[in-house]
């Protein structure tokens, strides 16, 4: 499959550098400011070596990437909200041109699912999104594999940034402060973490969720999300639930219509109470009880794997 590259942060270079290795070309790869565009496919490694030394891929526009060759369109520029652009209009191009599109960005299922979903039906194209959820857990293929109308509940862990920070406090009785700075120098932690500490960006992969489960009897938004953040938890807090013989993680839950993000007691020992950037979602099923995933929730080359396979879904 030919594959055009939109975003070149870790999501983006990492889907440009493993493309090869599942036979796929790249013939475009653009960032904000620039692109590297050609129809046989680009040369990767001088792309991804231009970016690092001059901060650009290639001395194209943008939007001759968009305009280019290609089947599949990866759409790996940052997640925002509202009216989720440039990342919508992105994909409303691509599919308009019958192409595929699979999403590392949020932005257009979590606030314009609809929207979506209706520029598909009009395209030859198809929209994957399994990245949006999980990184390299297979979440949303399993969903898929069960049938959205057999799984009543969906629960879990689902960013590695609040999970590392709370994990940290349980595990040595440190402050929330300390640390978050400890997390931002590992690299764990943006220089602005509040996207992650907050409950946004696990709010609105529970919204993802929803919209599949919902199987478009319902729209969801991040506006329809119940979301507590973890700033204000006391590290007394965790000290009490430790002497009960549980912990806090920052838990994210799709059940009964509802969407809600915010800290949870769970047993020390159990399933939900993973450590480190590491992340699990539960899957309350029909007929065959409760399905855990768990994995990298995140990261350039894990979260390259999640669209690869989406990819390789649509070149099956």
């Amino acid at each position: 499959m030919r594959i055009a590259i939109l975003g070149a942060g870790a999501v983006g270079s990492s889907v440009a550098e493993l493309a090869g290795e599942y036979g796929h070309t790249v013939t475009a790869l653009a960032d904000s400011r620039g692109a590297a565009v050609d129809p046989g496919g680009i040369d990767v490694e001088t792309a991804l070596d231009r970016k690092e030394r001059e901060g650009v891929v290639g001395g194209s526009d943008p939007e001759d990437a968009l305009a280019g060759a290609y089947d599949v369109l990866v759409e790996a520029t940052p997640t925002t909200l509202g009216d989720a652009q440039p990342g919508f209009g992105h994909l409303r191009a691509a599919l308009e041109r019958d192409r595929h599109v699979v999403l590392a960005n949020k932005g257009p299922v979590a606030e314009r699912y609809a929207d979506v979903r209706a520029l598909e039906r009009e395209s030859e194209g198809r929209v994957l999104m399994e990245a949006t959820v999980g990184g390299a857990m297979p979440v949303l293929s399993t969903i898929d594999d069960f049938g959205p109308g057999r799984i009543t509940a969906a629960r879990g862990v689902l960013n590695g940034t609040a999970n590392f920070v709370l994990s940290r406090m349980a595990a040595e009785g440190l402050g929330y402060e300390h640390v978050l700075a400890e997390a931002q120098d590992l690299g764990v932690a943006e220089a602005d973490p509040s996207f992650d500490v907050e409950g946004t960006d696990a709010a609105l992969k529970c919204v993802i969720l929803a919209n599949v489960l919902a199987r478009g009897d319902r729209e969801y938004t991040l506006a329809d999300a119940d979301v507590e953040g973890i700033k204000s938890l006391p590290g007394s807090a965790l000290e009490l639930a430790n002497e009960d013989g549980r912990t806090i993680r920052l838990i994210g839950e799709v059940s009964d219509g509802a969407v809600r993000v915010g800290p949870r007691l769970v047993p020390a020992y159990g399933a939900l109470a993973v450590t480190g950037t590491r992340n699990i979602v539960q899957l309350e099923t029909e007929h065959a009880g409760r399905l855990n995933v768990s994995g990298r929730g995140a990261g350039g080359p894990e979260t390259a794997t999640a669209v690869l396979a989406d990819v390789d879904r649509l070149d099956s």
